[in-house]
């Protein structure tokens, strides 16, 4: 039984009842969520070491995953399970293994053992991949992705992301558009040229409902993947883009009638002037289903520091509604990342992340906020390292100059809110802050 066949029959699962827990939130208002299709908890059963419930959708708080996994030319499985726990320990709240380079079902082993939250895989990368070695991409046949699909399942992952919008319809308005680059999801790129070559509908948009009795079995969440995103701001919220957005939306009613957890993917590249349009129309077109987002990146020039891009794009987008970002690291657009490059894309995305919480209202971020300012107030130092989002950090930084005076050494015992409090409390001077 799904999260979401349970939750239809009334039952509070253990993976809702956790969730509830982190969350602050009732039981039963998760449930009722989760029954609705609007949010989804990716757990699958066989994922052994999953302890961390992660539910992505509406009224939650606005989640990070990171994406990690090997390349043609760098293959290297310890680093990525590296990545996982530095991933993890920065505080990713779900993780993608998108590998295309050496054993991928040792490196699938290897991460899903490694990761404590829900991993996700993209299935086309190593159907294609077995294809390749054997003789061409091109050579994929239908039942060798489902096969692929079937084995990612039964080995545990969460949730795959699958570009079942990409048919013969989306691509006949891509090819009469005029976009500046094109197509740059590797796995819509991947079934796009295989479609093109072999003159065939894409066999994820013609076997849904296959794809749909695997997921269910193994209560493998579906991420609707954006294969015809936009990759530059010239190509954003296009014809095809949204063309494979009506498509997507049929899928997920379907994959709710049958009982299987779906969220959607979004772009990408948007200016900052259209990303809560982006997002509302994505809401709007899929019946609120959870919104998984790809950056998002408003400008097309921070090469090298897409992270920080990113994190301003993704911090308006989950304003206005968006509940996952997927990160990017600093090596967007130029390398496979580094653990540490990793570790910065989650520290980016979970401050993006907790910006879009105090946005939206969410009352814990709210209160920590709060909380955090009556402690700076009061130099509390322990309990400032007790509420920010990255207390051994801040720790460290504040220990490299610690002062002779309560304050930091930015200001020492000319602190302006202590300083102008000790005044007010008709005291001469602040002798709490004087030097020893």
């Amino acid at each position: 039984m799904t999260q979401l066949e349970a939750a239809r029959k009334g039952i509070i699962t253990e993976a809702m009842a956790y969730v509830a827990q982190s969350e602050g939130l009732e039981p039963e208002l998760v449930r009722e969520r989760v029954a609705a299709g609007r949010v989804v908890i990716p757990a699958n059963p066989n994922h052994r070491t999953l302890t961390h419930f992660t539910a992505i959708g509406e009224g939650m708080r606005v989640k990070v995953n990171a994406n990690l996994g090997t390349s043609y030319d760098f293959a290297d499985p310890e680093q990525e399970v590296q990545k996982v726990r530095a991933a993890i320990e920065a505080g990713a709240d779900a993780v993608m293994d998108l590998s295309t380079g050496g054993d991928l079902a040792r490196i699938r082993k290897m991460t899903l053992e490694a990761s404590s939250v829900p991993l996700g895989t993209v299935p086309i990368y190593e159907a294609e991949f077995r294809a390749a070695r054997r003789k061409s991409v091109f050579d994929m046949t239908p039942d060798e992705l489902l096969a692929v699909i079937e084995e990612h399942g039964r080995s545990g992952v969460d949730y795959i992301t699958i570009h079942a919008g990409v048919t013969q319809e989306s691509l006949r308005r891509y090819r009469n558009s005029s976009r500046v680059t094109g197509i740059v999801s590797r796995g819509g790129g991947l079934l796009a040229a295989w479609m093109l070559r072999n003159e065939r509908e894409n066999p994820l948009w013609e076997r849904f409902d296959d794809v749909l009795e695997i997921a269910r079995t193994y209560d493998m969440t579906l991420s609707l993947g954006d294969g015809l995103r936009p990759g530059s701001l010239a190509d954003a919220t296009d014809r095809p883009q949204i063309q494979e957005l009506l498509l997507v939306g049929e899928l997920v009613e379907r994959a709710r009638r049958a009982g299987v957890q779906v969220m959607v993917e979004g772009p990408g590249h948007i200016p900052l002037n259209e990303i809560q349009t982006n997002v509302q129309l994505q809401k709007k077109l899929t019946d609120q289903a959870p919104f998984y987002i790809l950056g998002m990146l408003p400008i097309d020039t921070a090469a090298g520091y897409d992270h920080i891009a990113g994190a301003i794009g993704g911090a308006v987008a989950g304003w206005h509604g968006a509940d996952m970002l997927c990160y990017l690291t600093p090596a967007e657009h130029l390398a496979l990342p580094s653990v540490q490059q990793v570790r910065e894309g989650v520290i980016a995305f979970k401050l993006a992340a907790h910006a879009a919480d105090v946005a939206r209202g969410h009352p814990a971020a709210l209160l920590r906020n709060h909380q955090m300012s009556q402690a700076r107030y009061a130099l509390d130092w322990e309990r400032q390292f007790e509420l920010c989002l990255f207390p051994q950090e801040a720790r460290r930084l504040y220990e490299t100059r610690a002062t002779r005076t309560k304050a930091c050494s930015m200001c020492g015992p000319f602190c302006p809110m202590n300083l102008v409090e000790a005044v007010l409390r008709g005291k001469a001077r602040a002798s709490d802050l004087e030097p020893a």
